[in-house]
C-alpha cells in the first residue's frame, strides 16, 4: 500500500483549519456526506470501490516533521502546527459495504467527527472512492457482457501514473479476475497473469526460435503472441508446432493472444486451426483497445474468445474519465446545515441520515431507495427530492438499512475482506438488481426518494435562509 501523508490533501483544507483552530471551533461536530450526482457511463448503476483501503489510510494518517516544517514555510502559524503534530482521526464512520450497487443523490458514507478531522480527510475520501467507484463500475460492465469468459486488467502503462495500482485493485472488486501488475498483485493478493511482447519475438530471428524458447522458459502457463508477422500464415501455426512440442515433454500450451486486426475473424480461423490440430484444449486470449461494447460485440459475433485482456478504456474509466462524487456538510456543531442552489439538484440534504433500499419478498432489489433521517427506523412513503408532486408508498416492501458504522474513534469496526470476497459479494448484490437497470442503452432509472420528516426539515432550512436574504 502506497504510505500516505495527512498533506495528501489540498491547501484549502488546510487553511479553514487554522481559521477552525484559531476561533476555538476544533472540537465542533460535523457531519459530512459523501454521494455522487450522475451515473457514469449512461449505465444505470455504479459499483462502491475503496472503502476498506480508505479507512485502513485514515486510521494511521499523520503530519510528519518533514510535513510540519513545510506548512510552516507555506505560512501556517506555530500554535497550529503544534495541533496538527497530534492529529489523528478519530471520528466515526458509516457506509454502505464495499461492492455494493449505489446510485446517484443518495449518502453512500457518512464522516461524523470534529470539524478539522471531517475536514481534513475530505480530499483523500474523494480521491480514492471517486476514481476505485468508477474503475469497478467499468469493469463489472465488462463482467456482465464478458459471462464466464476470463477478464484481465492490462492497463498499467496506460494508466495515470500510480492510478493504476488503485485501478487494478478496483478492477478485482468490479469483476476482473487478475492483473499484469506485479505490485498490486502482491500487496492485495490478486492473480497475476501475463504473455509477452511483439519485442520477445522481434528479438529473435526466427518466431519459431522464439515460441519454443518461450515455452521452454514458461512451460506451466504459456501463452504464444500469435500476431508479430502473420497471424494465420505464420504465428498460429508456429504455436500448433509449439504444442505439439509441449505436449510431446508432457506439458500443455495454455492459450494464444490476438492483438491486432479482426479479432473476430482471427479467433475463428484461429480455432479451427488450433482443433483441426487436436489442440481444442488452447484457449484464444484477444487484447487492443477493448471495452465492454467490443466485448460485447465479439461475443455476439460468435468469436471464440475465452480470456479478453483489457487495458486503457478500464483503467481510464474510459470515456467519463471521472466520477463526480462530492463531500457536503450535513450538521455542525449540533445545527442542521444545507447549501442553497439555483439548480434544485445541488441543493443538499441536512441532517444524519439513514439510506433503505427497497426489496420484495424474495429479496430482490425493486429498484428503489429512500433517505431518511437516521432516527427512522423505516420510510412508509418517499418524495422524489427535486420534483414536489412525485412520491411513491413503500409499506408493502421489506427495508434494508444500508449505512452500517466501519468507523468508530478511528479504528476500523469492519474485518478486512479480501479482494475475492468484495467481488463476490459486489456479484451478489448485483444480481439482486433487476436486468433493466444493467442494460447499456437507456436503462431504468433507480428511483431514489426522501422521507416526509426529511423533506420538512429541508424546507425549513430553505425557508430560513431566504428569510436572511
Amino acid at each position: 500500500m502506497i504510505n500516505f501523508s495527512a498533506t495528501y490533501t489540498d491547501q484549502y483544507q488546510l487553511s479553514m483549519a487554522q481559521v477552525y483552530f484559531k476561533m476555538g471551533h476544533s472540537n465542533h461536530k460535523a457531519i459530512f456526506d459523501y454521494y455522487f450526482r450522475k451515473l457514469p457511463f449512461q449505465g444505470g448503476y455504479a459499483i462502491f470501490s475503496g472503502l476498506e483501503e480508505l479507512l485502513e489510510i485514515i486510521s494511521r494518517l499523520r503530519f510528519s516533521d518533514d510535513d510540519l516544517d513545510f506548512l510552516k514555510k507555506q505560512g501556517f502559524e506555530d500554535d497550529f502546527l503544534k495541533y496538527l503534530k497530534n492529529f489523528k482521526f478519530r471520528g466515526t464512520i458509516y457506509s454502505v459495504q464495499e461492492g455494493d450497487v449505489v446510485f446517484p443523490t443518495r449518502p453512500i458514507l457518512q464522516v461524523e467527527a470534529s470539524i478539522i478531522e471531517a475536514q481534513l480527510i475530505e480530499t483523500i475520501l474523494l480521491n480514492l472512492l471517486n476514481f476505485q467507484t468508477l474503475i469497478a463500475t467499468k469493469a463489472s460492465r465488462m463482467r456482465l457482457v464478458a459471462g464466464n469468459a476470463g477478464l484481465l486488467d492490462f492497463g498499467l502503462r496506460r494508466a495515470q501514473a500510480t492510478g493504476g495500482y488503485f485501478a487494478s485493485r478496483a478492477a478485482v472488486v468490479g469483476g476482473v479476475n487478475g492483473t499484469s501488475n506485479v505490485l498490486a498483485g502482491k500487496q492485495y493478493d490478486i492473480p497475476v497473469s501475463g504473455t509477452m511482447a511483439h519485442s520477445f519475438v522481434q528479438s529473435y530471428d526466427d518466431e519459431l526460435e522464439a515460441f519454443r524458447d518461450f515455452a521452454q522458459g514458461r512451460p506451466e502457463d504459456c501463452v504464444l503472441l500469435v500476431d508479430t508477422y502473420n497471424t494465420l500464415k505464420s504465428g498460429v501455426p508456429n504455436a500448433i508446432k509449439v504444442a505439439k512440442e509441449m505436449e510431446a515433454a508432457g506439458k500443455k500450451l495454455l492459450a494464444i493472444r490476438l492483438d491486432s486486426g479482426d479479432l473476430s475473424y482471427f479467433a475463428k480461423q484461429s480455432r479451427k486451426l488450433l482443433d483441426d490440430a487436436g489442440l481444442n484444449y488452447v484457449k484464444i486470449a484477444a487484447s487492443n483497445q477493448l471495452d465492454e461494447y467490443v466485448i460485447k460485440s465479439l461475443l455476439e459475433q460468435g468469436a471464440p474468445i475465452d480470456i479478453f485482456g483489457v487495458g486503457t478504456n478500464l483503467v481510464t474509466g474510459d470515456p467519463d474519465g471521472a466520477l463526480d462524487g462530492v463531500y457536503k456538510l450535513a450538521s455542525s456543531n449540533g445545527k442542521p446545515r444545507i447549501k442553497i442552489s439555483e439548480s434544485i439538484i445541488k441543493i443538499t440534504l441536512p441532517h444524519k441520515k439513514q439510506v433503505f433500499r427497497m426489496k420484495d419478498d424474495n429479496g430482490n432489489c425493486i429498484g428503489a431507495d429512500a433517505i431518511g433521517l437516521s432516527s427512522e427506523s423505516g420510510v412508509e412513503e418517499m418524495h422524489h427530492p427535486f420534483e414536489p408532486y412525485k412520491s411513491m408508498n413503500l409499506k408493502k416492501f421489506q427495508q434494508e438499512p444500508l449505512l452500517q458504522k466501519v468507523m468508530e474513534n478511528g479504528e476500523m469496526l469492519i474485518d478486512k475482506r479480501s479482494l475475492t470476497e468484495i467481488a463476490g459479494y459486489s456479484a451478489k448484490r448485483l444480481a439482486e438488481l433487476p436486468i433493466e437497470y444493467k442494460r447499456f442503452n437507456n436503462p431504468h432509472i433507480y428511483k431514489i426518494g426522501i422521507s416526509e420528516l426529511l423533506r420538512n426539515e429541508r424546507e425549513k432550512l430553505i425557508n430560513a435562509s431566504k428569510r436572511k436574504i
